[in-house]
């Protein structure tokens, strides 16, 4: 038994070292063991081509030049054209003239996480009149500049495949109106329309709204040609492979395109894109009457929406893509991506409109209002594999801050109920290593006398474990069956961004970014020690010292968490050596 636990602490110890050496990979920008190499991107000075689009396939499912879509040329040079920022009490948008591209998105609700950091303990320590007077900036989610590209983009294609309609090169003619959302006024509209291409004029208009972070987007198909035109209108994001700024390089959360068909949800890898092979078919979804795709990170997402008001349906096709484009500082290629949606618009006679509403989100990862958005887009917020768990979890927190007001608080209270839940499983694995504690000098003593009789040890340590009525591994089982809760809770407050900016006390201004005075890592290192001491020392010298370096290397990561994560363990931790402290007192353990 002694033997089989010094190889589980070994091999404790063995992965908590890799996991840490991996982790250190990570921050110095090398990749992790477990993830490929970051996709190629481009890089400062690059030339991004605006829009990836597929083949897309004729009436009789042919396939048309690539060349011919919108934006699929390879190194094309986006085109110059007008641009336009529109405010309202929730983000600044910058609109292109090209296309009517949304190129550029800021969340004025959303301060920079990483300037924070340091801006913010600065107005603690000198106050507000004597911090440096840097304006701390806002997340920018979409962004199109030489250094990232990420858009919103839509536009026509012919029936039969090509470029002949407006799309999102077309320089488009913005309509003069207001750009700012005035105090009492609730809408904010911009117009832009395109010249005739092809017989066809496409009038785009954004409507956005006070406190909204979705965007009506109409499309008016007007024909001017003296045939009856079919276009498909498409709705694509596009955007690098590039991290999203600001994360952790100890943790990962998902970055990439997802679909969804109306009844399943699907995360698309930018490895899989990568690695498929022109025409091959996509491994995904590709036609539906229902659904909407989206392109996901951390705390945020984008993402196109069709689905009408009176549950009518509505034919698409799916698509991801990639596309390469080359920076012209290096001559290197890069690879951006893609993902979106064809809706034919079905025939528009000479001299009539045709209108065709959608929806564009572009914001925070709020569970209940994406819920109320559109079916199932909540799932964009990564749970990992306990989603199951992890959903109940989330909705009992946010009970909790009705009650109490604070994120912190809430995640105190949502670890006490946790640890009400379980504990009679506690108390019995506390119980048992209690035992455990109490039988260490009958151990020590009898392996000191039989230290050259290693197989009589065994048996002796046997037969007093039968005596005393204890089993070995009475304190892990009860713990081993707690641990998914424990970790559908921490995926619970890595992906909520409620936590965002969210203060707790004191110094805790922002349970998602790290303790930056790090008292909270250091409670929870001397909290890990504590329990250490509780627990029942092993009779190998070499063991010994292990359980005690184990929670020195576990605590290095804390320093670097979020402070809601380690406040979540620090509660845990302090519940924990609370209830197991009484039982060992009450065995008359303690000290031993």
């Amino acid at each position: 038994m002694t033997d089989m636990r010094r190889t589980l602490l070994w091999v404790v110890f063995s992965m908590s070292l890799f996991l840490i050496w991996d982790a250190w990979q990570k921050h110095n920008g090398h990749p992790s063991f477990f993830s490929p190499p970051p996709a190629k991107v481009a890089t400062t000075g690059a030339t991004p081509a605006s829009g990836v689009l597929p083949k897309p396939t004729d009436a009789t499912g042919a396939t048309t030049s690539a060349a011919a879509t919108p934006g699929a040329t390879p190194g094309s040079a986006p085109v110059v054209a007008e641009r336009t920022t529109i405010t309202t009490d929730v983000v600044k948008a910058t609109l292109s003239g090209a296309g009517g591209t949304l190129a550029r998105v800021e969340l004025l609700k959303y301060p920079d996480q990483v300037l924070k950091e340091w801006y913010e303990p600065l107005l603690a320590i000198f106050g507000q009149a004597k911090a440096p007077t840097a304006k701390l900036q806002d997340v920018v989610l979409l962004d199109e500049s030489p250094d990232r590209l990420y858009v919103a983009e839509s536009g026509l294609i012919p029936a039969a495949g090509g470029s002949g309609l407006p799309n999102h090169h077309t320089v488009m003619t913005l309509v003069p109106g207001e750009r700012t959302l005035q105090p009492g006024q609730n809408t904010l509209q911009v117009k832009f329309e395109s010249p005739v291409v092809g017989g066809v004029k496409l009038v785009k208009t954004y409507t956005f709204e006070r406190g909204n972070y979705v965007i009506d987007v109409k499309n008016e198909v007007v024909n001017e040609s003296g045939a009856v035109v079919s276009p498909r209108l498409y709705l694509q994001l596009v955007r690098d492979g590039i991290p999203p700024p600001g994360g952790s390089s100890v943790y990962s959360t998902f970055t990439g395109p997802a679909i969804d068909d109306g009844n399943k949800f699907q995360k698309v890898e930018f490895k899989t894109i990568e690695k498929r092979a022109p025409g091959e078919k996509e491994d995904h979804t590709t036609t539906s009457d229902a659904g909407w795709v989206a392109m996901v990170q951390h705390y945020f997402a984008s993402a196109w929406i069709i689905d009408k008001a009176d549950g009518s349906k509505q034919t698409r096709e799916f698509f991801t893509g990639k596309s390469e484009v080359t920076n012209p500082a290096t001559g290197a290629p890069a690879h951006v991506y893609s993902v979106g949606m064809f809706v034919p618009l079905g025939d528009v006679a000479p001299g009539a409109t045709k209108s065709f509403d959608a929806k564009l989100f572009v914001g925070p990862q709020e569970e209940t209002k994406l819920a109320a958005l559109a079916p199932r887009l909540e799932l964009v917020k990564d749970y990992g594999i306990f989603k199951i768990l992890a959903e109940p979890l989330f909705w009992l927190l946010t009970q909790l801050h009705k009650i109490l007001g604070n994120w912190g608080w809430s995640i105190v209270g949502l670890v006490v109920l946790l640890k009400i839940a379980f504990y009679w499983l506690n108390a019995k694995a506390y119980g048992s290593m209690a035992k455990m504690k109490a039988i260490n000098p009958k151990i020590t003593e009898m392996r000191e006398r039989l230290k050259d009789k290693p197989q009589q040890i065994q048996q002796e340590m046997m037969r007093i474990y039968r005596e005393e009525k204890i089993n070995p591994l009475g304190g892990c089982l009860p713990i081993f069956v707690q641990m998914p809760f424990f970790i559908s809770l921490y995926w619970v407050l890595l992906s909520t961004v409620e936590m965002r900016g969210a203060p707790w006390i004191g110094w805790i201004t922002d349970l998602s970014a790290k303790d930056p005075y790090f008292i909270l890592p250091i409670l929870m290192t001397l909290t890990s020690l504590l329990q250490t001491w509780l627990n029942p020392t092993p009779p190998d010298p070499i063991q010994a010292k292990m359980m005690w370096f184990m929670p020195l290397i576990f605590s290095v990561m804390f320093f670097v968490f979020p402070s809601g994560l380690v406040l979540y363990w620090l509660t845990n931790n302090i519940l924990s050596i609370a209830q197991q402290y009484v039982i060992n007192k009450r065995l008359g353990v303690i000290g031993k």
